[in-house]
């Protein structure tokens, strides 16, 4: 008698029945079948959503973005700024030569509004400012010969010396004498300052677009000589008082003056190409850039000496400069219309609104009270026949339709439908 042949284990006829399946499952085509469903609510939830969906790329995509358009972001930008005025201190007039840094007139510029002036100072030793870590002291043990403070002024001779004005006592250092603190004298530039009046030239190309604007009218006439900037009557005249630029970004001007600060212009060309070139202009704004809200950091200063000889010796005045510092910036960005992102988007539109049906879908399977009878009406499984096609007969009738109807049923029995009769397929 034959010996009994080892059964394959469970587990391992399990796992082959399943990659079975799961490879028969691969190659099969799912298409969708449309069955209508006469229910209100369900009607409803299904039309709002995609109503919403309609005025959500109507609306927001095509009209607000013009997604219809190719774009262009970043113009190309030239920047030419020129100050004019003068203005008084205590001791005497200054002109543009002298409050304007740098002289260039590029998009970066600072208007000086007070100085701290220290005359006449030499190379010499005298004492350290009492403002400097660790430059009081009591005796000369406190001061140690040579050493040099990256925040001082100067190196350290090794002496104890009286300060300037007061009883109180500092090391000596050797450097330009007297040093800022000690002899420095405070001017006010900002009395005739909300008069200047700045000129801002900008000039921009899109290059994807070939397309160029100025922010000056095109006369020949002496038009700037005599206008200022409005945003109604004089849109195309850049010429701002600095006053004007201050009050638009919402700063006091004698406060801004005494202890400085940046503003940035900004100048935004927005432009629809696909409307007349006079339709492109720039929009202006201005706010201030450093932070004021935080004291350690808010204003603006800087230093410069102005250097000369007296009887052969080398002699500096150093200023100690506070102003106001103009950024201007300028964005933009320019469209046309564009045959590939509108077939792009509308694509994207049509297909969307299948979301619609996806929750619609959702809703009829979960949480309808004939739930299964949709589910069983909505999915069908249709097995090809299981004849042999090597004979030249069968592939014939299979290729004209003409072959005879499949099984009834797959491996597996079909559930019945309940809905099975009823013409148009509706529930």
């Amino acid at each position: 008698m034959a010996a009994a042949q080892p059964k394959a284990p469970v587990g391992a006829a399990a796992a082959r029945r399943l990659a079975r399946g799961c490879w028969s499952a691969f190659w099969d085509y799912e298409t969708p079948k449309v069955i209508v469903v006469r229910n209100r609510r369900l009607g409803v939830v299904y039309r709002t959503v995609q109503l919403l969906i309609l005025l959500y790329f109507v609306w927001y995509v095509f009209i607000v973005q013009k997604s219809y358009q190719d774009s262009e972001t970043g113009p190309e930008s030239s920047i030419i700024t020129k100050v004019k005025g003068i203005t008084t201190s205590e001791h005497k007039v200054w002109d543009v030569e002298e409050y304007v840094k740098p002289p260039e007139g590029g998009s970066i510029f600072s208007i000086i509004t007070r100085i701290e002036v220290t005359p006449f100072q030499t190379l010499g030793i005298c004492p350290e400012s009492i403002r400097v870590h660790n430059a009081t002291c009591h005796s000369d043990n406190d001061c140690v010969a040579g050493e040099l403070d990256m925040l001082g002024n100067g190196l350290r001779t090794g002496r104890c010396v009286p300060y300037y004005q007061g009883a109180s006592k500092t090391c000596e250092v050797s450097g330009w004498c007297p040093v800022e603190d000690g002899a420095s004298v405070s001017q006010f530039l900002g009395t005739m300052a909300p008069n200047f009046t700045i000129l801002i030239k900008n000039s921009i190309h899109y290059p994807k677009f070939q397309f160029s604007k100025g922010n000056i009218a095109g006369r020949k006439d002496d038009y700037l000589k005599h206008c200022t900037f409005d945003y109604v009557s004089d849109p195309y005249c850049p010429i701002f008082k600095l006053g004007f630029i201050v009050e638009q970004a919402g700063e006091n001007f004698t406060e801004l003056a005494h202890r400085g600060g940046v503003i940035g212009a900004i100048i935004n060309w927005d432009c629809d190409l696909d409307l007349s070139a006079s339709e492109c202009n720039p929009k202006y704004s201005f706010r201030r850039l450093d932070p004021k809200q935080v004291p350690a950091s808010s204003g603006y200063n800087f230093r410069f000496a102005k250097y000369y000889k007296i009887n052969g010796t080398t002699t500096r005045t150093l200023i100690k400069a506070y102003g106001i510092r103009i950024d201007v910036i300028v964005h933009g960005q320019a469209g046309k219309f564009s045959l590939i992102p509108t077939i792009i988007n509308l694509a994207t539109a049509l297909t969307s609104i299948g979301v619609g049906s996806f929750l619609c879908d959702w809703i009829l399977l979960t949480f309808m009270n004939k739930n299964k009878v949709y589910s069983h009406k909505k999915f069908d499984k249709v097995c090809t026949p299981r004849w042999s096609t090597s004979s030249w007969p069968v592939t014939l009738a299979l290729a004209l339709g003409q072959a005879p109807p499949p099984p009834r049923h797959c491996s597996q029995a079909q559930p019945p439908n309940p809905l099975s009769g009823q013409e148009g397929q509706q529930a």
